[in-house]
């Protein structure tokens, strides 16, 4: 019998009760503000009734479910913080992270519909259900993400939150055969319901070790890998965070060790590419899920790395991996293709445009990277970089993270940020280009240089901006 879900919306820091609205964004580039504007309106479209049985919530699975998936709600949260949904963020995680259980040898739920149950398209029972293993450790990674975005410490301190960390990293892993040393010999079903029945999809896919559905005989995919060691390190953020430096250096020694596997046995030389997936007959084999070494920022050989996106950018790809393209080219570097992309998932020729994490992945892609908006909790640290051409301009208002509220006006000579909160934050105001000294209001600060994956040279000084504060930096041509 269907258990009823238990929802929580859980410790909401005082700047998350207020009505929230979208980050307003505004360019020049004609363009370029038709797929801001297309996407933030498709993103509140999926915006459910929080009077809903599931509380606050969004759609992210197929709309016709008015569900959400732990897959896609990862993937899109960043995007849902910057369209005002901060609420229905923690409500679904909440929702995911308290309802894993030893029943389910550990899982979650892998979708939950708006009545508060889990979708029955995807669940029986709690031995006949689907899931797709990556999920919880996607689920760690989301969490880091919007405490790094947010600064609200429910998602890494929480106990319903540390619990499912835990669970996760250590008996949902050894239960699964998750370990190092047994992912690649682990049998094709473990914890498979008993009788099997191979021709039933939930006893079939009840822990299908890949995001990839598509590959039959499959033992393991290289995405599960990735999510596993990004999933891993994040854990060890967040013990470092929570001030257990012990427990932070045995996970980040537990994702070195998948990273080391990955470097080891999955790279093709011949192919110049990485496998994406190992079957049970001990044979490795290409298709999709190499995308997934670049969203789980996994990769740190320079020159595999880069011929992992130039593959990336010679194939075609399903809907749901275009929409992640955007950020990642951005922050690897390729940023004409990133603009690209942008305006490929939002034309209105585009097949599928509609599924959720196109318009989620576009406003992420605007706002992290072509506005280069990156916080950072740990520092209370706000990192800004305009991608844009030279004859363009952007600007974004109402942008809330990190407990406050900016409003950023970028060129490529200049950039204002007014932080418009009761916090006060540290602005890390960043240029392309190799220059010795950024104006900001009548100092000459030294600046300091970092490169970014694809070789650009970029210059940074680290501003203090009070509450109430608008400051710019600025260029000028005898610096560089």
């Amino acid at each position: 019998m269907m258990r009823k879900l238990l929802l929580f919306i859980v410790g909401f820091s005082p700047f998350f009760l207020q009505a929230q609205e979208p980050a307003k964004f505004v360019t020049n580039d004609t363009t370029l503000q038709q797929s801001y504007d297309w996407a933030v309106k498709m993103a509140l479209h999926y915006r459910g009734n929080p009077s809903d049985p599931a509380g606050p919530w969004y759609e992210a699975a197929l709309p016709s479910r008015d569900a959400y998936c732990m897959r896609d709600v990862a993937h899109q949260t960043i995007g849902a913080a910057i369209c005002g949904m901060n609420k229905e963020n923690k409500n679904m995680l909440s929702s995911f992270v308290r309802n894993i259980s030893e029943s389910k040898d550990w899982c979650s739920y892998w979708e939950i519909n708006k009545y508060g149950k889990p979708a029955p398209e995807d669940y029986r029972n709690d031995r006949e259900f689907w899931y797709n293993l990556n999920a919880n450790f996607d689920i760690i990674y989301a969490c880091w993400k919007l405490y790094q975005w947010t600064g609200d410490k429910t998602y890494i301190s929480d106990p319903a939150f540390t619990a499912f960390f835990r669970k996760t990293t250590e008996e949902y892993t050894r239960k699964w055969l998750l370990q190092p040393e047994s992912i690649m010999t682990r049998p094709l079903h473990p914890n498979a319901p008993e009788p099997f029945n191979e021709q039933d999809y939930f006893h079939r896919c009840r822990g299908l070790a890949s995001y990839v559905e598509n590959v039959g005989d499959l033992k393991v995919g290289i995405d599960l890998m990735a999510t596993i060691y990004r999933g891993m390190l994040s854990y060890a953020f967040i013990h470092a965070e929570n001030g257990d430096t012990a427990a932070a250096a045995v996970y980040r020694k537990k994702a070195e060790d998948y990273r080391q596997l990955m470097e080891g046995q999955w790279w093709n030389a011949a192919g110049n590419r990485y496998y994406t997936y190992y079957t049970g007959a001990g044979k490795f084999g290409n298709g999709e899920g190499e995308m997934f070494l670049l969203w789980f920022d996994a990769l740190q050989d320079a020159a595999r790395r880069k011929a992992t996106v130039e593959h990336l950018l010679q194939s075609k790809w399903n809907v749901e991996t275009m929409s992640y393209m955007p950020v990642i080219l951005f922050r690897e570097g390729y940023w004409q293709q990133a603009l690209d992309y942008i305006r490929l998932l939002s034309n209105p020729a585009t097949e599928r445009r509609q599924y959720p994490e196109v318009s989620f992945g576009v406003v992420e892609g605007i706002v992290r990277g072509l506005m280069g908006i990156t916080p950072d909790a740990d520092n209370n640290r706000i990192t800004t970089l305009y991608r844009g051409s030279n004859t363009t301009t952007a600007s974004l208002s109402d942008l809330q993270l990190l407990g406050t509220t900016i409003s950023l006006q970028h060129t490529s000579s200049f950039t204002i940020l007014k932080n418009q909160g009761k916090r006060d934050v540290l602005w890390r105001a960043t240029f392309v280009g190799n220059y010795k000294t950024i104006k900001v209001g009548n100092a000459l600060l030294k600046a300091q240089q970092i490169t970014d994956n694809n070789g650009h040279i970029l210059s940074f000084v680290d501003i203090p901006v009070g509450h109430g504060k608008s400051v710019k930096a600025m260029l000028q041509k005898s610096s560089v």
